[in-house]
């Protein structure tokens, strides 16, 4: 069975990339988890997850000639992550669009692939993950203007037939926010409310220690929320092969 998963928000700086690896880990508990950084522009993955010195990354084997898949998974934290370089030439010289056989090689070996992506959706390799993934998490703040940017994730997945698994609500510091929000995601989203994170220093610090938040605060209250919303997501049955199939031969925008 495999399931891949983009993990969204159409804006910056709402929490993706944790809420990435801190999904990753919840579902390890019951699945075999894949996360992959495919932000190939602004990859900061490596970083939480304690792999800043590793030497292959995802921007070695999306290079013509480049690097086997396997070279550049590493296990950590009950994962295997595929962490993506940070350099400008690495990615100028990357080809988004062998992304496709990267995640069909990775699906042959596990349950779960979670693409974390970019925060825009301002380029074809910022889309494709939306594209190859069967469904997407958006991750939101809790505001209009944040709903607006989901929402346009979400158009645009649908576009390409990919499916909304639900709305993650992250750096909430006002539950009279989400009492005003929650309905309004739940009249346009297709998806439920996986699950309120709130706001905590806790998650700044595992940032700062190179830690998923679930290995560096695993009772804190956003490691609890990120475990629900986990529980929310029924991970579906597909066949391997099929699934692989159908990365490979993935339509790539030629524009946005």
């Amino acid at each position: 069975m495999v399931e891949a998963f983009a993990v969204a928000s159409g804006k910056g700086g709402t929490g993706k990339t944790t809420s990435t690896l801190a999904l990753g880990m919840a579902l390890a508990e019951d699945y075999d988890v894949t996360v992959v950084d495919a932000d190939m522009g602004m990859a900061n993955l490596l970083f939480h997850a304690g792999l800043a010195d590793v030497e292959t990354t995802l921007h070695d084997v999306v290079v013509e000639g480049g690097a086997p898949v396997e070279a550049a998974v590493y296990e950590r934290h009950g994962l295997s992550v595929v962490p993506c370089g940070t350099d400008l030439s690495g990615f100028a010289a990357a080809d988004p669009t062998r992304l496709r056989d990267v995640v069909a090689t990775l699906a042959a070996d596990t349950d779960v692939v979670l693409l974390d992506s970019a925060a825009t959706l301002s380029s074809r390799s910022a889309v494709l993950p939306i594209v190859l993934a069967d469904r997407v998490v958006v991750v939101v703040e809790p505001t209009i203007p944040a709903l607006s940017d989901g929402l346009k994730v979400q158009e645009y997945a649908t576009s390409y037939g990919t499916e909304t698994a639900g709305v993650l609500f992250n750096k909430v510091r006002d539950d009279d926010a989400i009492d005003r929000i929650a309905p309004k995601a739940e009249r346009y989203f297709e998806g439920p409310t996986l699950a309120t994170v709130p706001a905590s220093d806790t998650v700044r610090g595992a940032r700062r220690a190179g830690q998923p938040l679930l290995a560096y605060a695993p009772e804190s209250a956003a490691a609890r929320a990120y475990r629900e919303a986990a529980r929310s997501l029924s991970v579906r049955e597909g066949d391997s092969g099929a699934v692989a199939d159908r990365f490979r031969s993935a339509v790539v925008p030629e524009s946005l």
